[in-house]
């Protein structure tokens, strides 16, 4: 069973994902992702990303790119033990995009607790379409 304590580490992961994308922090996606964690955007039409190394290039691209989003904000977080040291967590986000247009997505993501800290292992991210 989860623990208080997971639930707020995980929900502090989720958060920081946030800020390390909002902030173009890439240099710290380790904190975030397993080194061969799977970043899924094929709902939304960007494909699917494998390797912290594949995520960091595809975001520094977007941000790049001018496109990225603006900020990120992550709400409704419910996470359920899928074994020992694993577990299911779904998300909702909105991100606010660079021309002020507002998106919702649903996050359904894997984490893995991987020294002591909970990681993302998979991150599958859906539009809410309006």
């Amino acid at each position: 069973m989860l623990t208080i304590e997971d639930r707020h580490d995980i929900a502090e992961t989720l958060a920081l994902h946030a800020y390390v994308f909002d902030e173009n922090q890439l240099d710290r996606l380790g904190d975030l992702f397993l080194s061969d964690a799977v970043y899924d955007l094929s709902a939304a039409g960007m494909g699917v990303f494998h390797g912290v190394e594949a995520i960091g290039s595809a975001a520094a691209r977007m941000s790049a790119s001018g496109l990225a989003p603006r900020a990120h904000f992550v709400t409704n977080v419910i996470a359920t033990e899928t074994g020992e040291g694993a577990a299911s967590v779904r998300s909702k986000g909105l991100m606010i995009m660079h021309d002020g247009a507002i998106h919702a997505a649903l996050h359904d993501d894997t984490l893995l607790r991987h020294d002591g800290r909970w990681l993302i292992s998979r991150r599958l991210v859906t539009p809410v379409e309006a």
